[in-house]
């Protein structure tokens, strides 16, 4: 059962969330004065016609990503939760394991194949298959642990088999899949390779090409800032949505597993080919096409030093991101487990803002800080690793207060009668206690910050190389081949999280099932400004 603490908190731990949130914030306050003091040339560049195209051209990629989302994920739960179809454990690990393929590494293994590929369409189907595991995985995981009971009484009322998935199951599950419609639509208006890479000039690219022409660097903020915006809206447009609608089984009795529905030879057969095709989309065409392509090219043998020296720079730069992200959750996820009230809320929301910036609009604004008023911190190790902590510190929070609310508060009070104090009652029971969760949190910050592209690109020290950048610089002058060693160094990384992720929900065959990944639990929050 979780438990909070109705006291106050005490103020050494208030001040310290305090200041982690403020910290966090520091880039878009930043940002937001730097618009504010630019003056007419800010409004010159808001009434641009550029800018409402990009506008336009943003939103239409969301929308075509959200109905393609749908189209893929929804069939595709349906077939993996409802039905006998046989390898579902297995099946649901691959229906996973998109989520390990960065976006822009599946742009870079389509365009390899396909040159021509470019435009709207083509940077929306690659978003849309590397994205619907953020609908779908949640879909799986709320079918399966629906209770029976419940499409049996309509079935009982005369309602049929369409009415029921229309009045009973579509309103039980649309909090779930519009939760993952918004991870995948912040996902879309962040992403900045794919849509490079497919040449539309939605806000990402053209905020960087803004950005690289010095000159129009107003115009980047404006913009940044813009997209920002438009994330606030999607929050919003989602909880509207959603609805104020209270969905949970009150009554006596254990729910019963959902019912399973047999579908034949015939069924099999299509379950299969569906599952086939959309597995060979999202996942082995992009890991083929990168093999293929390291196995053709004409430089058989690749720079093992470089590769090295490309994973050495990811895994220190994310490291030190995800060290600096535990100091920044810690506090305040330890607030929110153990304390309630409007401060604590507040606080703990304006920390899940930080997550719905782009990693272009945080590296803009780190651009426009250190230049401004630290000098010597432009483009350093510091300064990337702080724009990580900044970017997903959000995702430690969600799991640090997990891990917190599942400890019993009474064990701190029975050390503190032990003569122990504060901190040393806490780190004696809790932080024992909870540490693996909080450590899998930075794991999760570790892993995400190594894909991470844009602020990379504007934040690195000057030789410094990661994986991405690696990839990115090969990809940008069309060197596929030597690009490939590095795409799938990233996929092999990236698969870490997704497999655990999968490997757990497919071990619950029955019973309630909770998704306890901090990026859907971030989602459920609620909070202004969603996670990625």
């Amino acid at each position: 059962m979780t438990m909070t603490n109705p006291r106050r908190p005490p103020l050494l731990l208030l001040a310290a969330a305090v200041i982690a949130v403020l910290v966090m914030a520091v880039p878009l306050l930043y940002l937001l004065v730097r618009v504010l003091g630019a003056g007419d040339s800010a409004w010159a560049a808001l009434l641009r016609s550029r800018t409402l195209e990009t506008i336009g051209t943003s939103v239409l990629l969301v929308a075509l990503v959200a109905v393609g989302v749908l189209v893929l994920a929804v069939p595709t739960a349906w077939v993996l939760s409802r039905t006998d179809l046989p390898l579902r454990r297995m099946l649901i690990v691959l229906a996973a394991l998109p989520l390990a393929v960065p976006s822009y590494v599946a742009a870079y293994a389509w365009i390899s194949i396909f040159p021509a590929m470019s435009g709207m369409l083509a940077a929306a189907f690659v978003m849309s298959l590397a994205t619907f595991p953020y609908v779908s995985i949640p879909l799986i995981a709320a079918l399966r642990s629906l209770d029976a009971g419940q499409e049996e009484a309509a079935r009982s009322l005369g309602l049929g088999r369409t009415a029921v998935l229309r009045r009973v199951v579509g309103p039980m599950m649309w909090p779930v899949a519009g939760a993952g419609l918004l991870l995948a639509a912040l996902y879309t208006l962040a992403e900045f390779g794919t849509v490079s890479i497919f040449r539309v000039d939605a806000f990402t690219r053209v905020i960087y090409a803004s950005y690289r022409a010095s000159f129009d660097r107003t115009a980047a903020a404006v913009l940044a800032v813009l997209l920002v915006l438009l994330a606030l809206v999607l929050v919003v447009l989602e909880a509207r949505l959603r609805g104020r609608a209270s969905r949970w089984r009150t009554g006596s009795g254990a729910p019963r597993p959902a019912p399973v529905i047999a579908l034949g030879r015939r069924g099999r057969v299509a379950g299969l080919a569906w599952l086939a095709l959309v597995v060979g989309l999202s996942l082995l065409f992009p890991v083929a096409s990168i093999v293929g392509q390291l196995v053709s090219s004409r430089q058989r043998e690749f720079d093992v030093a470089a590769l090295a020296g490309a994973l050495a720079g990811s895994v220190s730069a994310s490291t030190l991101g995800a060290a600096a992200a535990l100091l920044l959750a810690i506090p305040v996820g330890v607030l929110a487990a153990r304390y309630t009230g409007r401060l604590v809320r507040s606080l703990e929301a304006g920390a899940f803002a930080s997550h719905g910036l782009p990693g272009v609009v945080v590296g803009l604004a780190l651009v426009f800080l250190t230049l401004a008023v630290l000098p010597a911190a432009y483009q350093t190790l510091a300064t990337l690793a702080f724009a990580y902590a900044v970017l997903f510190a959000p995702k430690a929070i969600g799991a640090t207060r997990s891990a917190v609310a599942a400890v019993p508060p009474d064990l701190e009070s029975v050390a503190r009668s032990l003569g122990r104090g504060p901190v040393s009652a806490w780190w004696a029971t809790t932080g024992r206690l909870a540490w693996p969760g909080i450590a899998a949190g930075g794991l999760l910050v570790l892993l995400t910050a190594m894909k991470e592209l844009p602020a990379t690109l504007m934040l690195r020290p000057t030789g410094f190389e990661t994986l991405a950048t690696r990839l990115w610089s090969r990809t940008d002058v069309g060197a596929f081949g030597e690009a490939a060693p590095y795409a799938l160094a990233l996929i092999v990384l990236a698969a870490v999280p997704a497999w655990l992720m999968s490997r757990w929900l497919g071990g619950r065959p029955g019973g309630t099932t909770a998704v306890t990944d901090p990026e859907w639990q971030g989602a459920a929050m609620r909070e202004p400004v969603g996670t990625r």
